[in-house]
């Protein structure tokens, strides 16, 4: 029998560290080849971590809700015959949209150098607060960390920003490490609470939003739509698909992509990501739709690449396919980047409008919501009409109000004319 040192592999694109969600095996077990360690969320996706090879369980390192670093030790197997000593994976992952890790030690952290400074890059921090310090200037060496062992937050930098903005920052040279904002008082429990820690996808959601929030100043456009003529067109092509035995159920989310991705090509500044760093609008020639979709471990945006190239009923299966893989945690990375607009739609939940948030890097994203009968009025009279409510939210800094408006209104001349759909489709 042998010892086999099991480190976090390469996640892909670049990501150096995530955080440890969910353990799948415990010290004693007995494991096979490619059999799931544990589940890790990075910036980008959830990854399942397999076993590279068969054996026993000695020691699991790091908890849950803890972050580690790309080739640092997670699990130690006794394996049968000669193994090497350590060995840093076979290969990446399997992506199902969160990450994982063990908690950097503290004697990864570098001792001081040079002016007792400690370098930025042996600062304990997520490569998401790495990003956000080096793209408003900030060392991080020069922020006081409120985290586990020091680690600097987005909190921190955040705070350490807004004490730049007021005017409390020295220059560079002379500058002391900036203090953090007071961190929050902690809150009582009581008799009967729960505490439930911010883990996993939700806690990557909520990071996402914060990030989107602070960097994007946001301003929403709500406008009506009649979609009766819709709804008769969709109950038509379902009842034309039944009829040659076709399966595929139309739902209204196909129709509105194509609305929407003929308002782009009008309006390309809205399918568009915004480079933070170079300070640039990136104008996409692609149409990668994102489609927000509900599961168990929260909201989770799936990407319909090249969306202007499929059919309605294209669209409709790709929709389901990617709803149901998101669901079961089964999406792909490529199938969770490299979106270029954001739809998102909570069907006869959506009630009559929300102000969504963007998804960080892209500009503008459109909230659908219930589709129900209301009272309209129609060549000066009072009828029934199937009514909705569109919103949009856009970047501010690269989208004014009057572009948002014309741009909603190109989306309801579409879903209002419906038939003028399959003359814009190319």
């Amino acid at each position: 029998m042998a010892l086999f040192e099991f480190k976090l592999p390469d996640l892909g694109e670049g990501v150096m560290e995530g955080e440890l969600v969910k353990w799948h095996v415990k010290e004693g077990d007995l494991v096979k080849e490619d059999q799931v360690l544990a589940e890790v969320m990075t910036d980008k996706a959830t990854v399942t971590v397999p076993s590279p090879k068969a054996g026993r369980v000695l020691k699991t390192h790091g908890k849950e809700g803890e972050m580690a670093k790309v080739h640092q030790l997670m699990v130690t197997l006794e394996v049968e015959g000669a193994a090497p000593a350590q060995a840093a994976g076979h290969g990446a992952p399997a992506s199902h949209g969160a990450p994982a890790a063990a908690q950097p030690q503290a004697a990864q952290v570098a001792a001081p150098v040079g002016n007792g400074a400690t370098p930025a890059s042996k600062v304990l921090a997520t490569p998401l607060t790495r990003r956000m310090a080096r793209e408003h200037g900030l060392n991080l060496a020069e922020i006081s960390g409120s985290g586990s062992q020091g680690r600097v937050t987005k909190a921190d930098v955040m705070a350490a920003l807004e004490g730049k903005s007021s005017g409390n920052v020295v220059a560079p040279a002379a500058q002391a490490p900036a203090a953090a904002r007071p961190s929050a008082p902690p809150v009582a429990s009581g008799q009967g609470d729960e505490r439930i820690p911010l883990r996993g996808l939700r806690k990557k959601i909520a990071e996402k939003m914060v990030r989107s929030k602070f960097t994007m100043p946001h301003f929403a456009f709500v406008e009506e739509v009649d979609g009766t003529d819709l709804v008769a067109l969709r109950k038509r092509l379902n009842a034309q698909l039944q009829a040659t035995g076709d399966d595929t159920k139309l739902t209204y989310l196909p129709f509105i992509v194509k609305a929407v991705i003929a308002a782009l090509k009008k309006y390309p500044h809205l399918n568009a990501n915004f480079d933070e760093s170079a300070q640039e609008l990136v104008v996409r020639g692609d149409y990668n739709i994102g489609i927000a979709a509900q599961t168990p471990d929260g909201l989770t945006v799936a990407v319909v690449r090249n969306a202007d190239r499929l059919t309605l009923r294209d669209l409709a299966q790709e929709i389901a396919r990617l709803g149901t893989a998101a669901r079961e945690r089964k999406l792909k990375m490529e199938e969770l980047t490299g979106g270029t607009f954001t739809i998102t739609s909570l069907g006869q939940s959506g009630g009559l409008f929300a102000t969504p948030i963007i998804n960080h890097p892209e500009v503008g994203i459109m909230g659908v919501h219930r589709l129900r009968k209301r009272p309209a009025v129609k060549d000066d009279e009072i009828v029934i009409r199937e009514m909705m409510n569109l919103s949009l939210s856009c970047d501010h800094r690269v989208i004014d109000g009057a572009v948002a408006a014309e741009f909603v209104y190109e989306v309801i001349k579409y879903l209002e004319h419906p038939d003028m759909l399959f003359l814009a489709m190319a």
